[in-house]
């Protein structure tokens, strides 16, 4: 039985201290793509050294840049990393046996995330086992959802694999901070445009219970100060996009200017 060839598809921007990681964990696939989104450090320089198949193109956002690296592929299935992103040495030999074995009617595959925090693994709460649709035939497959929330919509069988895919996640708490304010503006921006209505109750419900989801029921507590601290942090993150939410409305309603009438602010 000849094993059917997989392209490993990836999306980059800046990651020169990452990538080289990502890209030699991918080195078994047939196949490398890259598309990156005109970096300014060495990250194609570094790219180029595992693939001659590196194209820059204009951000389109996750679900566009996805789509496109998928389109550039040549083989029947794709594997989905991204640039901070690692495949760890048990999922390549699970998913290796799976091929030589025959993939049957299953048209995708499933495997847990696992993602390293300020030096040590994360293996409770929200964050794990955080399972992603990364591996999939092309013609079953694609990209959907809303940003900055991607995923992968298959329309067939899929099977789950036991070892993970690790993620390098956040170099420091700003970093995570810095990247939460990032993804709450996309998102706040999202619900504003579907005419979501801003509600109090979301800005002072949504925290508590993110929280308690992640740090209690989903056993964040486990991880000892980083359980609590990642609980934390992503509390404030659902909090700050329906502060941003409220923002929109207010400027829609013209309820205040950049600057006021009275700019500079006359002393009393």
């Amino acid at each position: 039985m000849i094993r059917e060839k997989i392209s490993a598809c990836v999306i980059s921007h800046n990651e020169e201290l990452k990538i080289r990681r990502c890209l030699g964990s991918l080195t078994w696939c047939d196949e490398i793509v890259v598309v990156d989104s005109f970096s300014t450090d060495r990250t194609v320089d570094i790219c180029r050294e595992f693939t001659d198949r590196v194209y820059q193109h204009e951000w389109l956002g996750y679900v566009g840049q996805r789509n496109l690296v998928r389109e550039m592929s040549s083989h029947p299935w794709i594997l989905f990393l991204d640039s901070d992103e690692e495949v760890s040495e048990g999922l390549r030999d699970e998913i290796l046996a799976e091929f030589e074995r025959g993939t049957g009617d299953c048209i995708g595959y499933e495997f847990p995330r696992q993602v390293y925090y300020l030096g040590r693994w994360i293996r409770h709460g929200e964050w794990y086992p955080d399972i992603k649709l990364r591996l999939f035939k092309k013609t079953f497959g694609r990209t959907e959802g809303q940003e900055p929330h991607d995923k992968v919509v298959v329309s067939g069988p899929v099977r789950r694999l036991k070892n993970p895919i690790y993620h390098y996640t956040y170099d420091d708490i700003r970093d995570h901070v810095d990247t939460l304010n990032r993804f709450s503006t996309i998102t706040a921006q999202q619900k504003f445009v579907e005419e979501m209505p801003f509600c109090w109750r979301d800005v002072f419900f949504r925290p508590v219970f993110r929280f308690i989801k992640g740090y209690i029921l989903r056993g964040g507590f486990l991880d000892g100060s980083h359980g609590f601290m990642i609980a934390l942090i992503s509390s404030f993150g659902a909090q700050l996009k329906y502060m941003k939410l409220w923002e929109l409305v207010l400027r829609q309603r013209g309820s205040f200017k950049d600057l006021p009438d009275d700019y500079p602010p006359r002393r009393r």
